[in-house]
C-alpha cells in the first residue's frame, strides 16, 4: 500500500492557504499604514503642547506654516530646521511622514497633522486645539 496525499487533499490545503492569504495580506498592509500614521497624533499634541508652553511664555500663539509644505507620502523625510518650530520650541525625533501647520486667532489656534502614507493621493488629517487633544478629522481608513 502506498502512502501520501491525493490530488483533491492538496488541493484542499493550497485552496486554504490561499484564503488565509487573502484574508491576512489586506490586513498586514492596512497594519503598516496605521503604523506609519501612528506620528501625526503625538507630534500634532507634542506641537500643541509647546503652543500652550509659548503662550504662557509671550502671551501670544505663533502661526506657522506647513512644514514640509505638502505631506512626504510613502517615504520619511528629513525635518527641516530653521523654521518658526524652532522658536516654537518644537522638533519631531528624527523623519517625518506627515506636514505640520499651525493656525492661530485671538484666544486659540489649531495645530494640523496631515500624510498620505499610501500615496494614494488622500490625506489624512489630524487636528488640535488649545482645549481638544489631537484627533483623527478624515475616516479611519484614509491613511
Amino acid at each position: 500500500m502506498k502512502k501520501g496525499f491525493t490530488l483533491v487533499e492538496l488541493m484542499i490545503v493550497v485552496a486554504i492557504i490561499g484564503i488565509l492569504a487573502a484574508i491576512a495580506i489586506p490586513n498586514f498592509v492596512d497594519m503598516q499604514y496605521r503604523a506609519k500614521r501612528a506620528e501625526l497624533p503625538s507630534n500634532v499634541d507634542g506641537i500643541k503642547t509647546a503652543q500652550i508652553a509659548y503662550e504662557a511664555a509671550f502671551d501670544a500663539f505663533m502661526t506657522i506654516t506647513a512644514i514640509p509644505a505638502a505631506a512626504p507620502g510613502k517615504v520619511a523625510v528629513a525635518w527641516t530646521t530653521g523654521t518658526d518650530f524652532d522658536t516654537l520650541g518644537w522638533e519631531p525625533s528624527g523623519n517625518v511622514r506627515g506636514s505640520y501647520e499651525v493656525t492661530e486667532a485671538t484666544t486659540d489656534f489649531t495645530v494640523t497633522g496631515t500624510c498620505d502614507v499610501d500615496g494614494d493621493g488622500t490625506e489624512a488629517i489630524y487636528t488640535a486645539t488649545k482645549s481638544i487633544s489631537a484627533t483623527l478629522t478624515t475616516g479611519t481608513d484614509i491613511y
